[in-house]
């Protein structure tokens, strides 16, 4: 896929800046995949061929514990990128200003400079704090070497210090213009669901939104009238990734091709979906801001290369804490919960590195370093975490950048007819308990539909069974007290419910405890387990049950435990307090919030309406500015 160099060139002196800064300190970027070669042609162009700093691969299979099938990572060399050139920004051919004093620009500096001249026995220090799972989850382990991971914490301490596009955000700003906004979402229908409820209230504000996502969503993303454009990657695959992994980092040799082609999909698809027109209309669009989640590795890239704010938003956090450790994390010390996140940024960056900076020579920008304050990391952009903070509260060591909206629902209820023989299954008996997976996979549906079956037959209780894409529910024999789902939408159906057994998903788990319903998480992979200890520690349901390890016993214990009147009437006031937000509302508030205090709008040329006459009305109404934010 070709990509439009001249974009960047436009984007005058700040990008330029950039260029010359990363030009004089970026590493060459090599491969991690042994079908890669390095580009020493590339290095020796920018400045670096020679640098004696390198992790070898030998390193990192030291670091994943599995090193037979870790990809190469030869001649990966360290070298510093920050974010200063971005005191100056283009913005439509306008410039805005950043400010950042020169002494936190020196004391970031020094520990750049620290760690690129790290010597090889120190790097293996870094390397013996950490070890990939063969389920795919990265455990930490401070004691393995307690100065080392102090001087990591103390190297994330200044990395945070970076600011970065969106930061010095207004906070008295009167009125935002309309802008066009491109929505970059990875992830399952769960992930993309409270981006189209935000999409559609940023409309509302007279923004143009573009929600960009997973194929198998379209339909799903233009029922809610908002615009969609494909990304690369396929849901299923992903989900069904995730789960035999269970997370982002791969457990064996046979899943790195796949994943590694999905990310380079996503990657590749990320610069279309900023400023290629509208594939059915073929309306012109090119992106004023971005808003993104992490999974969509590139983001800020394509925003470097546009010169656009960008704003994140997500369901799971992935600022680092000291409260609690990264949901891809397994840490034994609360001293290594904040040190989990900076271990995967890592890991992740290492993994995709050569396919970031690939994709960042297509659009005319320099590479980035091995070890770099740039890498994955989301801690210097303006950030929203869309869960309630009566269920999780701000961490005390988020800063200002950081804000928990509360979750985001769309009322799928609203036009909701449900047939006649489950409406009447429903009303005929005690309130059930719902069972269901959503878009998880199941290696055997039948033995899991015949563990909840007995679990149900053993508590004496009503059941609803979802099939979901595992296909539960395939049993030979099904008793009254069952009834078999294909399809509702949960915010009209948890309401019916007592409780709820599901997968754990934020999505789900949000629209449960707002029915006021107890819940039992099932986990698969990454943030379920984060989700089920949430649930768990606010005393509105049990200990999760990961997949693989449910059994009749353990399920039936579950399904007690929320029958439980106490636990029944914390579900409520946890509901009632949810009840009580506005998530939506606050994630629009908190972009608005974060845009740069400088946001001039582009002129729009006449070709881009194909009129004249069009055009000027069109601008007038670009410099139409929106209501006052509080």
């Amino acid at each position: 896929m070709e990509f439009d160099g001249d974009s960047a060139e436009e984007n005058g002196d700040g990008v330029a800046a950039l260029r010359k800064e990363t030009k004089e300190n970026c590493d060459g970027c090599s491969a991690i995949g042994a079908e890669f070669a390095p580009d020493r042609e590339f290095a020796r162009q920018n400045g670096v061929e020679g640098d004696p700093s390198f992790v070898s691969s030998s390193e990192v299979e030291k670091l994943a514990g599995i090193g037979s099938w870790l990809p190469s990572l030869e001649n990966c060399r360290i070298a510093r990128l920050s974010f200063n050139a971005y005191k100056k920004l283009p913005y439509g051919g306008h410039s805005f200003s950043i400010c950042r004093s020169k002494s936190e620009i020196e004391e970031s500096r020094n520990f750049e400079l620290r760690l690129d001249k790290l010597l090889e026995t120190e790097k293996n220090k870094i390397i013996e704090l950490v070890k990939v799972q063969k389920d795919g989850t990265v455990e930490v382990d401070v004691t393995k070497n307690e100065p080392m991971a102090s001087e990591l914490l103390e190297f994330d301490a200044a990395d945070t210090q970076h600011i970065g596009v969106g930061e010095g955000a207004i906070e008295f700003h009167k009125s935002i213009p309309r802008l066009k906004i491109a929505m970059l979402v990875v992830g399952t229908r769960g992930d993309v669901q409270p981006f189209i409820a935000i999409a559609r209230r940023l409309q509302d504000f007279g923004h143009k939104v573009r929600l960009a996502t997973h194929a198998n969503f379209k339909a799903f993303v233009e029922s809610a009238d908002i615009d969609f454009y494909p990304l690369g990657g396929d849901a299923r695959v992903l989900a069904g990734y995730m789960a035999r992994n269970k997370g982002f980092l791969p457990s064996g040799p046979a899943d790195i091709a796949l994943q590694r082609k999905q990310i380079r999909a996503i990657i590749d698809s990320l610069f279309p979906a900023c400023t290629e027109p509208d594939p059915d209309s073929g309306s012109p669009f090119r992106a004023q801001a971005i808003i993104a989640n992490p999974p969509a590795y590139g983001h800020v890239h394509v925003a470097e290369a546009l010169g656009v704010p960008i704003h994140i938003i997500f369901t799971m956090p992935w600022t680092p804490t000291q409260e609690f450790p990264h949901p891809l994390a397994r840490v034994h010390q609360t001293a290594g919960y904040r040190l989990s996140y900076l271990v995967v940024d890592l890991l992740i960056w290492w993994f995709i590195r050569d396919i970031v900076n690939d994709f960042r020579r297509r659009m005319k920008l320099s590479p980035i370093a091995y070890f770099s304050t740039y890498h994955g990391s989301i801690s210097h952009l303006p950030t929203s975490y869309i869960w309630s903070p009566h269920l999780v509260p701000k961490p005390n060591d988020w800063g200002s950048q950081v804000d928990v909206s509360g979750f985001c629902f769309m009322n799928h209820s609203l036009n909701y007819q449900p047939q006649k023989e489950f409406l009447e299954w429903i009303l005929s008996g005690a309130k059930p308990i719902y069972i269901g997976f959503g878009s998880m996979p199941l290696e055997d549906a039948e033995r899991t539909t015949s563990i909840i079956l007995e679990a149900l037959n053993c508590t004496g209780q009503r059941g609803i069974i979802d099939r979901g894409w595992g296909g539960l529910g395939k049993f030979p024999e099904i008793s009254d007290n069952v009834f078999i789902l294909e399809e509702c939408p949960h915010d009209w159906l948890f309401p019916q419910c007592f409780a709820v057994v599901h997968h754990g998903g934020a999505g789900t788990t949000a629209t449960g405890l707002k029915a006021g319903c107890p819940t039992t998480v099932i986990p698969f992979f990454g943030d379920q387990f984060f989700w089920g200890d949430r649930v768990h520690e606010k005393g509105v349901g049990p200990a999760p049950i990961p997949i693989s390890e449910l059994s009749v016993e353990r399920l039936s214990n579950a399904i007690n435990f929320m029958l439980d009147p106490e636990v029944k009437i914390r579900a409520l006031e946890l509901a009632k307090a949810i009840g009580s937000e506005d998530g939506v509302a606050e994630a629009v508030n908190s972009f608005h919030r974060h845009l740069p205090p400088e946001l001039p709008l582009p002129a729009i040329a006449s070709e881009e309406t194909g009129n004249p006459v069009q055009s000027i009305i069109l601008t007038m109404e670009k410099w139409w500015y929106l209501p006052c934010i509080s």
